[in-house]
């Protein structure tokens, strides 16, 4: 049996370090679901090219497949990546600020 309109999370930073984990994860939640794919990353403290890898397989299998990859919140960190990649309009999403951090 499949669920509609999954949320998929990360949560672990997405990076070399967790990025095999998290594809399978990501895959596997992909793969026993259908219709909109929704994704949740505001609380990616740290993204590298790994983890930009994994938000490029995840739209490319969406996109094959015929649905569509919503990702519904970014971090700071992540919003800062995309941007410097230039990649901004191709995973738009609201930005999730910051905690404030209260100075010692």
């Amino acid at each position: 049996m499949t669920s509609l309109a999954p949320m998929l999370y990360a949560d672990h930073d997405l990076t070399i370090y967790h990025a095999q984990a998290i594809k399978q994860r990501w895959l596997e939640a992909f793969n026993h679901s259908e219709g909109e794919l929704r994704l949740d990353l505001s609380h990616v403290a740290e993204i590298d090219t790994a983890g930009l890898q994994l938000l490029w397989l995840l739209r490319r299998e969406a996109r094959a497949a015929g649905r569509a990859l919503n990702i519904v919140a970014v971090s700071p960190a992540v919003a800062d990546l995309l941007a410097f990649c230039r990649l901004t309009g191709d995973f738009a999403a609201p930005v999730v600020a910051e905690p404030a951090v209260e100075a010692a």
